[in-house]
């Protein structure tokens, strides 16, 4: 059996943009994640896909904003 299995992947829509969750079955319970970038990423635990996905998706938007306060960083 993989380490981890991708058992649910679903889009959300929030402020004009689609973020991708997907849950995964682990050995400890399922882990759902999104990625806003390569290093950036919000991720939830939980017992049962059903719960997480309620629950990652009650987070999500303050995340999203929560990253949309931040001031852009200088490139110079």
């Amino acid at each position: 059996m993989p380490i981890e299995e991708l058992v649910h992947k679903s889009s959300f829509d929030f402020s004009d943009q689609s973020y991708t969750i997907c849950i995964y079955r682990r050995a400890e319970g399922y882990t759902a994640m999104t990625a806003f970038s390569s290093k950036d990423m919000i991720i939830n635990d939980g017992g049962d896909v059903q719960s997480l996905l309620e629950k990652h998706r009650r987070l999500l938007p303050l995340a999203i904003i929560s990253r949309q306060m931040l001031p852009e960083k200088n490139t110079n």
